[in-house]
């Protein structure tokens, strides 16, 4: 059986460490976060190994979960401490809500397919973690303004209206871009303005709510 405990702790020293995640709190929270729990039924195995992982959903609204070094490095950059209001959309199972949680962040976990709700809900810590269920380009303007935002998914374009519910100084750390060129990427605010800095190059798959609409071919 596999020991899952030593494999969180090779994550952190050989995938997280290793690229350039230094923060000790959100190493800490990735060794601390059983992420074999976060994955589909059956998938446990495989939740260790440094890709992607599909958490399944709708037909053409399918969830994954990101490569750890990426959702570590995404993290990292969202700066979460005791108290920091966060908004996880797109959680899925709600691993990385967990992991923000862990971090002291108060988190409100969006998702728009009920069923991955619910699994989020059965997983995380409800004392710190509300799983609502909305359209995720909407946000939770309700639950809000959030000081961090983290997009669990590719989003192709500005996401507009989850900038606008980011207090001043609130940041949001999403994959931003088209296919090849897309380049994870933290958003601040600073009053009405926003300015995005890329942080690396990455690869997840596009959220369907947040697709660039094809243009006509002549």
């Amino acid at each position: 059986m596999l020991d899952y405990a030593q494999a969180r702790r090779l994550m952190v020293d050989c995938q997280l460490r290793t690229f350039d995640v230094n923060d000790v709190a959100v190493l800490d929270a990735f060794d601390a976060v059983p992420r074999e729990r976060f994955v589909p039924p059956g998938s446990e195995p495989f939740a260790y190994i440094d890709r992607t992982l599909p958490l399944g959903g709708r037909d053409d609204d399918v969830r994954y979960l990101p490569a750890s070094m990426l959702l570590a490095r995404m993290i990292q950059a969202l700066k979460i401490g005791s108290g920091v209001r966060v908004l996880d959309v797109g959680t899925g199972y709600g691993y990385a809500a967990a992991l923000m949680a862990r971090l002291g962040g108060r988190v409100t976990a969006l998702e728009a397919v009920p069923a991955l709700a619910d699994a989020a809900r059965a997983r995380v810590d409800g004392a710190r973690v509300d799983v609502i269920e909305g359209p995720l380009i909407a946000g939770a303007p309700g639950a809000g303004p959030f000081d961090a935002i983290l997009v669990n998914g590719r989003v192709e374009v500005r996401p507009q209206a989850l900038l606008d519910q980011l207090k001043d100084a609130g940041r949001l750390a999403c994959v931003f871009g088209r296919d090849r060129a897309a380049k994870a990427t933290l958003f601040v605010r600073a009053g009405d303005a926003f300015g995005a800095r890329p942080l690396f190059d990455a690869s997840l798959p596009a959220l369907s709510e947040f697709r660039e609409e094809a243009g006509f071919a002549f």
